[in-house]
């Protein structure tokens, strides 16, 4: 639906529920995912996640949010020491990088980041092995708090799991844990490259969801 720069990154900041909402109400995000990675035990799930921290996969459209931008958002927006250690490795401050382009550009935001806040900021950069779903009863947390949402919304969809990858879950899931006003996301969804059928039947049934 987007461009065709598309890019993921995948990072950690403590509990993923409100680091997938916070980035999924990001203008030129395209789909958001929470799971478990940065571990080396397979097939982890909530209830045994062995050395895994809970992390969030971000897809991205590169023509119109930068991942130095996605990155200064990260860190302006959790405190790495307060989370490191806690649960052991389940919540960490964490970047996952899948080249060696995506490395430097952590380690160069990281450094600048250091110097502009004036101290080390205990954050993991490592290369991503795998990268794990967590259970669908996790993904997109906040959107799933309002049933008329999801009934409304579902319709849509032929899957649950479709909406669940789609941007605009993305960004009601930022609207309903406060991140967004849902006035700029029904604007930009107007300007969303999709046919005019599609847009008004979206439009007109994010309008009629009782938050």
């Amino acid at each position: 639906m987007f461009g065709n720069e598309m890019e993921v990154v995948t990072l950690g900041m403590g509990c993923f529920w409100s680091p997938e909402a916070l980035f999924g109400s990001l203008p030129g995000v395209v789909r958001t995912r929470v799971g478990y990675a940065g571990g080396t035990t397979e097939q982890p799930t909530y209830r045994e996640m062995g050395d895994h921290s809970e992390t969030v996969e971000i897809a991205f459209d590169a023509d119109r949010i930068s991942c130095d931008e996605l990155l200064d958002i990260f860190w302006n927006n959790h405190k790495p020491v307060n989370i490191n250690g806690f649960k052991g490795r389940q919540y960490q401050s964490l970047l996952l990088y899948r080249d060696e382009r995506q490395a430097e550009a952590f380690n160069r935001m990281k450094e600048r980041m250091e110097a502009a806040k004036g101290q080390p900021l205990e954050t993991e950069i490592a290369p991503l092995a795998a990268f794990y779903p967590a259970e669908p009863r996790h993904q997109k947390y906040y959107l799933k708090r309002y049933p008329d949402a999801m009934e409304k919304l579902g319709s849509l969809y032929d899957s649950e799991e479709e909406l669940m990858d789609s941007a605009l879950a993305a960004r009601l899931n930022g609207v309903a844990k406060g991140y967004a006003n849902l006035a700029p996301v029904l604007q930009e969804i107007q300007a969303w490259p999709l046919a005019e059928p599609d847009k008004a039947a979206i439009l007109e049934r994010v309008k009629q969801i009782r938050w």
